[in-house]
């Protein structure tokens, strides 16, 4: 049942936030200052007025068609989150990206982004200005224009001169990209109804209260970190309290600090960034720490991990940490944010069934006499309607069978920007019995009491011998059977012998920084690895790959990307330290540089 807007749109909230605490901090952003932290913020009435100023510009400066996008390229500061209301304030679409700083992945997917979407502008800081204008010079796009925005970078611009534009519920608000691993990538269309939608629906699931406190390091262009980090904190008139990934990533305890510091009820991330708290915060840094005004501590983005959740807790609780407050959540940029979600004032619930009827896609209770998996309940769908669906027959499945996750609701966003046929396809299925409407997530999951079990993705399944088997359980797997391995570091994949028809499976697994020092090392790790899947998996023909920490690609969300690595893999694109690969498999390989290649043993298929 759909919940009473408290916005129409995310001007409107800000607008709101101005006339009542027009001195509140709207954002605050910490900046690494040496081994600390420095704090930047922005308070309601000045972020409006910046947002105003960006409009102005953005309404007198644009060429042609002020229906085209207008693409963001910022660091993951204040200045973004002005530039983006800004596109808000002047009736534009937003498009959110990481900033082209750096060759190679990411310059190639903004320059996706760039001509997928018939960008119209870009905005940008000063500093960036120009060499932004030569890339778009270069990329043969002169209708494009590029204007800096930030405090200092006015050009006499007034924010008087600010005109509310005429929005209507279904203009597209923002496009959010995907990561476009493997290919070109795809821009969601997210409406001003959806964004309202789904922000009411996290207020009601979060049981978010005016003027909360919310800090994340999540990216500010990924759906998680913008939409729930970002913009709900100022749907319901709050903060938000931010820094980057890289900030985080080097010194985990840093998101704690924040915490503490800020008085933080809401947070979120990925389960690898729970994993490396539980890892890495000394004791020296966790000291201290008040950790009691977490509220809501949200899980989601890849498969959440049991044991990271009882690992985090109990590390934690020394500090005021409640266990109940963390959340383990489902949601997609398709449906702007969220889908589901645990209750906030209970334990999330844990499933122990048998590994056996689960490769047969049914949730069993498990038998004393053969292996056991153990899910985690992404919680009850929250203004969404999910539906399990067989995807070839398109029958709706009962509970506790394993199927496609569709969705419909008022969440679900417009479809893809440009892309007619796929929009169709995706956003407008029907079931075999006639119901339309419904998106097609891709994602693999069973509802059982009303509680979403999210189990894999359709495309990174691995049939073998008739059984569906899911790479993250064989990654954490062998993560798990020896230090060497880096936790998080590794990618399983099939590839398709083409004269036999088979599919072979094919581990790429990185070694922590220290490990496998000798040759006689790698060949053990190796021979470990493949005995312990042809014990616990029954796979006994897997070929394995050992590399260098950072091998594995990863999205901005902390999604492992297995269609990438897979590429990578046949390409011969992977830096090798050590591998065991099947003949058939070997084949399918370009031929090694002599001068390079690594140590290696190929062996004959079962």
């Amino acid at each position: 049942m759909a919940h009473q807007l408290q916005h129409r749109t995310l001007t409107d909230a800000v607008r709101a936030g101005v006339d009542r605490h027009p001195e509140r901090a709207a954002f605050v952003y910490l900046h690494e200052d040496g081994p600390a932290m420095r704090s930047e913020e922005i308070g309601y009435a000045e972020l409006d007025r910046r947002a105003r100023l960006v409009a102005a510009r953005l309404q007198h400066a644009s060429k042609g068609d002020p229906s085209r996008p207008v693409l963001l390229l910022y660091p993951p500061t204040l200045d973004f989150v002005t530039a983006f209301l800004g596109c808000f304030y002047a009736g534009r679409t937003a498009i959110p990206a990481p900033l082209p700083d750096e060759p190679g992945e990411r310059l190639a997917r903004v320059s996706g982004i760039l001509r997928d979407a018939g960008v119209g502008a870009v905005l940008t800081l000063p500093e960036f200005r120009q060499a932004i204008g030569a890339w778009l010079a270069a990329a043969g796009e002169q209708d494009v224009v590029c204007l800096s925005t930030g405090p200092d970078d006015q050009d006499g611009a007034d924010p008087d001169l600010w005109v509310p534009p005429v929005v209507r519920d279904t203009d597209v608000a923002f496009l959010q990209y995907s990561s476009g691993s493997t290919s070109e990538p795809k821009g969601v269309m997210v409406t001003h109804a959806n964004l309202a939608a789904n922000e009411e629906a996290i207020r009601a699931a979060m049981r978010t209260t005016e003027g909360v406190v919310a800090g994340s390091w999540l990216p500010l262009y990924h759906d998680m970190g913008l939409i729930g980090m970002t913009l709900q904190p100022l749907w319901v008139g709050g903060t938000s309290v931010q820094m980057s990934p890289v900030s985080f990533i080097k010194q985990p305890h840093r998101w704690l600090r924040m915490i503490h510091d800020y008085r933080v009820e809401g947070t979120a991330s990925p389960n690898f960034g729970y994993d490396l708290c539980v890892r890495r915060v000394t004791e020296e840094q966790s000291a201290g720490l008040d950790l009691s005004s977490l509220r809501v501590a949200l899980n989601g983005a890849e498969p959440v991990r049991p044991d990271t959740l009882r690992a985090f807790a109990r590390r934690f609780a020394g500090n005021g940490l409640r266990a109940e407050s963390l959340l383990p959540c489902y949601g997609l940029a398709e449906n702007t944010l969220l889908v589901s979600g645990g209750d906030t004032e209970a334990p999330h619930l844990e499933l122990t069934v048998d590994a056996v009827a689960l490769e047969q896609d049914e949730l069993q209770p498990v038998r004393s006499d053969r292996p056991a998996r153990t899910l985690v309940g992404c919680g009850r769908p929250k203004d969404t309607e999910v539906l399990i669906v067989d995807p070839m027959t398109r029958q709706a499945l009962p509970g506790g069978r394993i199927g496609e996750i569709w969705l419909r609701g008022p969440s679900v966003a417009a479809g893809y920007w440009n892309r007619r046929e796929l929009t169709t396809e995706t956003f407008q299925a029907i079931t075999a019995d006639g119901r339309a409407g419904y998106f097609r997530t891709g994602d693999l999951g069973a509802l059982l009491h009303e509680e979403l079990y999210v189990t894999g993705r359709i495309k990174e399944m691995l049939i073998q011998h008739g059984r569906n088997l899911y790479p993250q359980d064989i990654e954490q797997a062998v993560q798990e059977s020896g230090e060497a391995f880096r936790r998080g570091g590794g990618a399983v994949f099939t590839v398709t012998d083409e004269a036999s028809d088979r599919s072979h499976v094919v581990v790429v697994q990185e070694l922590k920084a220290r490990a496998g020092g000798s040759e006689e090392d790698l060949i053990r790790l190796a021979a470990d690895v493949q005995a312990l899947l042809s014990r616990q998996f029954q796979l006994p023909g897997v070929s394995l790959v050992l590399v260098r920490p950072g091998v594995i690609r990863k999205t901005t969300s902390g999604k492992t990307q297995r269609t990438l690595m897979r590429q990578l893999f046949l390409d011969g694109a992977l830096p090798v330290l050590h591998q065991r690969l099947q003949e058939p498999v070997a084949a399918l390989l370009p031929a090694p540089d002599p001068a390079s290649e690594p140590s290696a043993a190929v062996s004959s298929s079962s």
